[in-house]
């Protein structure tokens, strides 16, 4: 049995150049409650809030406290981010040597690579009610993880052509308090 995390199973030796609090979130077991403060921003047009709705993002601006769930294993793991106006829960996998995100609707294939001790998220692929989207109509995704001083930095945006923006999310989590769940 692989004892690997999941990140680390995809990025193999390259998780080892992430920094020290990105490799502990990822390698985080079982249930775990983490939080921090984020700033959500609305889609910007008509057609962006109906994808947002059906992905459960942000359909409105904030800014506070975020309270993140965590439940890991080494074949998937289940997040739940209680933004400040909603929640949005996604489930990751491994399939093929690559991590696969299910957000509502949809389903995201990415690769996972290490650029200057941040993680970086690569989209590879989308499947929304399993239809494969062709490359050329791939949304632009920023994923994006770096860490200092005990805490996980994250910058997420996701915007399609002729949509524009359809979800982004910044903030951070503080890692160093994180302690499993009692059962």
């Amino acid at each position: 049995m692989n004892d690997r995390a999941m990140y680390e199973t995809v990025m193999g030796s390259a998780f080892g150049q992430l920094a020290e609090p990105v490799q502990a979130f990822h390698r985080s077991r079982g249930r775990r409650v983490l939080h921090g403060q984020v700033r959500t921003e609305a889609p910007q047009s008509t057609p962006a809030r109906l994808l947002a709705r059906c992905l459960g993002t942000p359909l409105l601006p904030s800014s506070g406290a975020i309270r993140f769930e965590l439940d890991a294993r080494p074949d998937r793991e289940t997040w739940v981010r209680h933004f400040p106006t909603n929640t949005m829960r996604s489930h990751m996998t491994l399939v093929g040597g690559e991590l696969t995100e299910r957000l509502g609707l949809t389903r995201l294939r990415f690769g996972l690579n290490a650029e200057e001790g941040r993680l970086v998220m690569e989209l590879r692929g989308l499947q929304f009610l399993g239809i494969p989207c062709p490359r050329w109509a791939l949304p632009r995704i920023v994923a994006e993880e770096e860490g200092r001083d005990g805490r996980l930095y994250f910058k997420v945006s996701a915007a399609l052509p002729l949509v524009g923006q359809v979800a982004g999310y910044s903030g951070h989590l503080v890692i160093h308090t994180a302690a499993p769940e009692q059962p």
